[in-house]
C-alpha cells in the first residue's frame, strides 16, 4: 500500500494516442512530509502520518508546532494516515512526491463532498412531489411518517436535513498522467469535493 495527500485543482480533458477524449481531475499531489511512524508496539497498528500544505506558525497550536519540528518541517494544514505499508521503507521527515504513482496505476481517492446546506426530501432523496394545483394541499412535503400503530417515526425515515459535506471514497480511478516536476496527478473521472479541497490518494484496494 502507498499513498499521498493532495489538493483538487479542477477538471480538464486530455487526448489519448488513439485520439479519444478522457475527462480528468487535476490534483496537486504533494510534496508531503512524514510526520510520524506508528507501530504495533506503541499504537496498536502500523501506519505513517503524512502532512501536506504548510501553514504559518502563528496560526498553529504549540503542540502542532512541536509535532512538526520533530520532522524538521513547518506545521501542516492537512494531516492523514496511510495504513498497510512497510514501515522500514519510510523515515520521519522523508518527503513523498507525485512520482510515488505511475501512469496506468489505479487509486482510491477520499475527499469531503460539497455541502448543500439544509434541503428537503425532493432534492435530498429524490422523492416525487404532489400535484401543484391549488386544490391540492400537498406539494413538496416529506409524506407519511409511517404506520399509526407504531406511534413513532421509524428508524431510517428519509426526512429533510443537512445534505452533503460527507467523507466519500471513489475507488479504482486510473492515473492518466504524472507530472513529477510540478507535483501534479491527472486522474480519470471526477473526485469528491469542491476546488481547492484536500484529498487523500492511495493505492486501490480493488484488484
Amino acid at each position: 500500500m502507498k499513498g499521498i495527500l493532495g489538493k483538487k485543482i479542477g477538471m480538464t480533458q486530455v487526448f489519448t494516442a488513439e485520439g479519444n477524449v478522457v475527462p480528468v481531475t487535476v490534483i496537486e499531489a504533494g510534496p508531503c512530509v512524514i510526520l510520524q511512524k506508528k507501530d504495533q508496539e506503541n499504537d496498536g497498528y502500523e501506519a505513517v502520518q503524512l502532512g501536506f500544505s504548510d501553514k504559518k506558525e502563528k496560526n498553529a497550536t504549540k503542540p502542532a508546532i512541536g509535532h512538526a519540528k520533530k520532522a524538521n518541517t513547518a506545521p501542516k494544514r492537512y494531516i492523514r494516515e496511510i495504513r498497510g505499508i512497510n514501515l522500514g521503507e519510510y523515515e520521519v521527515g522523508q518527503e513523498i512526491k507525485a512520482d510515488v504513482f505511475t501512469e496506468g496505476e489505479f487509486v482510491d481517492v477520499t475527499g469531503v463532498s460539497k455541502g448543500k446546506g439544509f434541503q428537503g426530501v425532493i432534492k435530498r432523496w429524490g422523492q416525487s412531489r404532489g400535484p401543484m394545483a391549488h386544490g391540492s394541499r400537498y406539494h413538496r412535503g416529506p409524506g407519511s411518517m409511517g404506520s399509526i400503530q407504531a406511534n413513532r417515526v421509524p428508524k431510517g425515515k428519509r426526512l429533510p436535513g443537512h445534505m452533503g459535506h460527507e467523507t466519500i471514497t471513489i475507488q479504482k480511478l486510473e492515473v492518466v498522467r504524472v507530472d513529477a516536476e510540478r507535483n501534479v496527478l491527472l486522474v480519470k473521472g471526477s473526485i469528491p469535493g469542491p476546488r481547492n479541497s484536500f484529498v487523500k490518494i492511495k493505492q486501490t484496494v480493488k484488484k
